[in-house]
């Protein structure tokens, strides 16, 4: 079965400007599947497609709709300063159940993973990041996986021996116990505590996954970044953002994100060398007002491919020389932490054993980390980051 069987052309008749775009404009820099299907064998650096389901949308119907409205304001950005090669699939054909999806989107993802293609999907409900993980599961390697969203899509009711169903509130129950499992890390960004249960944050402990709540990053950006560059596949929930920003979702809050931080996290999505896809999700168009948020949706999509052609390939320690090697002791000289710095770009990770001393080529893990989990180190304390990687590697 060809790719493009999974996919319908987009009209772009219904959403060019009648003049056409200008030469620097994105609809007319990315190749568009309109008659004949883009070749993947030309290797495009990016592609973007949309997925038309939203049937396990909690009560958000109608975001099935969305793709086309964020295609049409994207096309109108100019690209940046470089030399892009997007290609753009068009939409995933609603399946006649919710799994034949579900199967067409892993399918996709999974071919363009293996091409070392990064894609941009967008959806349709967040259910489809169920999707998105079991594209991974055909390369049998560990997943780092980062959700930007207010609530923990956990449903702690649900039976899952005997309730198969996957929803945008309990996707998450699906990916956490699917076998085989590769998920290595979860992390959370935004959640907001009023909508999360104490249970709900016990389990997350538990499991050594990351969550840090709204609060704690407002603005502070910055320290989603070593969360961002620690993933292979984000999903990005748009009701993360607070209704005046983006309103075009059913279940828009009034707490969340801004636009601007919204996109900042974007281009630190971009700039991250592992990551390998990301997608949008739960945009509305019945909802959207003047259509700002599907300009905000375009505006983050245009970050992360500016993020993208602005990588550094820094990912330590090749070369050597490019890296600077800290080691610190902690009190009563129990452990020595490792941490490398990029010269490059001034990243920081952290180098955590292997508690049964790995591979001989592979002794311990390194994991992206910040500035502050040096200095907690030299100060004589664990960074929290060091204990939580070492209880999942055991």
């Amino acid at each position: 079965m060809s790719l493009a069987d999974f996919f319908t052309p987009v009209e772009l008749n219904k959403i060019a400007p009648s003049e056409g775009y200008k030469p620097s404009q994105l609809g007319n820099k990315i190749e568009t599947y309109t008659q004949y299907f883009p070749d993947l064998e030309q290797r495009p650096d990016l592609v973007v497609f949309g997925v038309q389901d939203d049937r396990n949308a909690v009560g958000n119907p109608g975001c099935a709709l969305g793709p086309d409205y964020i295609r049409e304001k994207l096309y109108n950005l100019h690209e940046g300063d470089y030399k892009s090669k997007i290609y753009d699939l068009g939409n995933i054909r609603r399946g006649a159940s919710i799994n034949d999806t579900y199967f067409a989107l892993k399918t996709v993802l999974a071919e363009l993973v293996k091409q070392d293609i990064v894609a941009i999907v967008l959806g349709g409900g967040q259910d489809l990041t169920y999707a998105q993980y079991l594209a991974y599961e055909e390369m049998e390697q560990k997943v780092d996986m980062v959700v930007i969203d207010s609530h923990f899509d956990l449903d702690e009711q649900a039976d899952m021996e005997q309730d198969d169903s996957t929803t945008s509130h309990s996707y998450l129950n699906k990916i956490f116990l699917h076998e085989p499992n590769y998920l290595f890390n979860f992390s959370n960004l935004g959640y907001q505590t009023y909508f999360v249960s104490q249970d709900s944050l016990r389990v997350m402990d538990n499991l050594f996954f990351d969550v840090h709540r709204l609060g704690e990053l407002m603005g502070n950006v910055s320290v989603t970044e070593p969360v961002i560059r620690n993933a292979n596949a984000i999903s990005f929930d748009i009701g993360a953002v607070r209704s005046s920003d983006a309103m075009g979702n059913a279940n828009a809050t009034p707490n969340g994100f801004y636009g601007e931080e919204a996109c900042q996290m974007c281009r630190y999505a971009g700039f991250n060398d592992k990551l390998s896809s990301i997608g949008f999700y739960e945009f509305n168009p019945a909802y959207d007002s003047n259509g700002q948020t599907a300009m905000l949706l375009a505006e983050m999509v245009w970050y992360f491919i500016d993020g993208f052609y602005n990588r550094k390939m820094d990912f330590p320690l090749q070369p050597k020389s490019q890296y600077l090697v800290y080691k610190t002791t902690l009190r009563h000289d129990e452990h020595e932490i490792v941490f490398v710095k990029s010269k490059k770009t001034d990243r920081w990770w952290m180098q955590v054993p292997y508690p049964t001393g790995g591979s001989l080529n592979e002794r311990y893990h390194l994991v992206p980390c910040r500035y502050e989990d040096y200095t907690t180190a030299i100060n004589g304390e664990m960074p929290d980051l060091w204990w939580r990687t070492y209880q999942k590697l055991a």
